[in-house]
């Protein structure tokens, strides 16, 4: 219940009431983080680290949504009056790091990349909203929400369930998106661990690259490697030829698109002393406009045939559309800094730069204002085994009472400042739009 003397409540009065709840919460917070941690899922399979949120909720007088893009959690906490619905975000899943020493030993799956933080501090943010009772004087909702699948994995697991109608695209806020999950959300805001910065900052970016993903199948012709190499399709071969390919188009990718593109191979053959005749490869193509993918994915594809067609093999391509570039609303991330700067000042906030690779708040930012800051507090990089926790209150109380304050900023005296950046703000995509340009990179080819 929110108590206060007096008639009216200042906002920072709310503010300050907001960071003292978190601040008391700190223990059970943290417990929560380490639980999270300790059971890491892949990307929708994220059932145990579902239901532990949806716990943590119920426990705050949330009556949480489940099962939203198979996993996802939702709740509402609604003000005082009707007006904007601001999300706060965290993501669900872990990410392979099987030489982590808290993998799980079956999956290889560990919190490496630092989403149990993440969903840490949204509901630490909830905590302090819901526990101060501030919402009752604010116009508009805050939506606390866990979305599942941020990381781009195990595709050929993802493909079956979208084989099956569970899924329609392979990642979570895009498949989130495509259900009407975010239909009823204004803006959102969420958080990420930033690697070898174990101090108290913050970094604020604007961009990331976006991507595209191709799953490429050279087939060949089997015959034995030693005695008739003659005979065979050397599908290995194409692969090779493949890559050089790319890396002859590499000096013609322009700096300022950010050009990264990446393959492994899968599948190299079947028997040493075959020509190998099935080869597979997996591989992104990264850039920082999604014209700098659209211009650049269809050469790559040129360069993978060129491949095949060398050695005579059949080049099969088989297109799905990655992430969107990340496109953070200046107005949102000037109000985060600001109470981070309020709140706990000796915080270094630097400039974040664009970001090379890839999240999937960035097809979010593409209909909404949304911003994706960077937060320390850890050490290592992010995907290793190196990846620690240094400082908890920086790399969890932080970004949840900023992300709390800022929710006060904008819900304040009718929700002035968010109705301001909602007038100002103009989609790079409607809703109808992203599923159409999304829809568009499924293809299949094969020469």
């Amino acid at each position: 219940m929110f108590i206060y003397e007096g008639d009216y409540v200042t906002k920072e009065e709310m503010k300050q009431l907001i960071c003292e709840k978190i601040d008391a919460a700190r223990s059970e917070i943290e417990a929560l983080a380490a639980d999270i941690e300790s059971t890491p899922e892949l990307g929708y399979k994220e059932t145990k680290t579902a239901a532990k949120i949806e716990a943590y909720m119920k426990k705050l007088g949330l009556s949480p949504e489940t099962g939203l893009a198979l996993t996802g959690v939702k709740a509402r906490v609604k003000g005082k009056t009707a007006g904007p619905t601001v999300a706060v975000i965290g993501e669900l899943d872990a990410i392979g790091t099987p030489d982590s020493p808290k993998a799980d030993p079956l999956t290889g799956a560990a919190h490496t990349c630092g989403h149990f933080l993440q969903t840490s501090a949204m509901l630490a943010a909830a905590q302090g909203l819901i526990q101060s009772g501030v919402m009752q004087e604010l116009s508009g909702d805050a939506v606390f929400f866990a979305v599942p699948a941020e990381e781009y994995v195990e595709i050929t697991y993802r493909q079956k369930l979208r084989q099956e109608g569970k899924l329609h695209y392979l990642c979570g806020k895009d498949e989130l998106i495509y259900r009407g999950a975010f239909d009823d959300v204004d803006m959102a805001m969420m958080m990420h661990s930033r690697d070898h910065t174990p101090g108290k900052t913050v970094a604020i970016g604007q961009s990331s690259n976006g991507f595209v993903v191709k799953l490429v199948q050279y087939v060949g012709r089997s015959a034995h490697a030693a005695n008739a190499p003659h005979e065979g399709v050397n599908a290995l071969n194409a692969a090779c030829l493949g890559i050089m390919g790319i890396n002859a188009l590499r000096e013609t990718f322009q700096e300022k698109d950010v050009v990264r593109v990446h393959p492994i191979i899968t599948k190299g053959g079947d028997l040493v002393n075959n020509v190998p005749e099935d080869v597979r490869m997996e591989l992104y193509v990264r850039a920082a406009t999604m014209d700098a993918i659209d211009s650049t994915h269809p050469r790559v594809d040129a360069a993978l045939r060129a491949g095949g067609a060398a050695v005579g093999a059949k080049t099969i391509i088989e297109t799905m559309p990655g992430m969107l570039p990340l496109n953070c609303s200046a107005e949102l991330n000037e109000l985060f800094v600001d109470n981070v700067k309020e709140q706990v000042p000796e915080t270094e906030i630097i400039d974040a730069g664009h970001f090379k690779a890839s999240t999937d708040m960035g097809d979010l930012s593409h209909i909404m204002p949304a911003i994706h800051p960077f937060i320390g507090g850890v050490d290592g990089s992010l995907h290793t085994k190196d990846f620690t926790v240094t400082d908890f209150d920086a790399a969890v109380l932080t970004p949840a009472k900023a992300f709390a304050c800022t929710i006060v900023d904008l819900l304040y005296e009718d929700a002035a400042k968010a109705k301001k950046i909602l007038a100002d703000y103009k989609p790079l995509l409607t809703k109808e739009e992203f599923i159409e340009k999304l829809d568009g990179y499924f293809e299949k080819t094969e020469e």
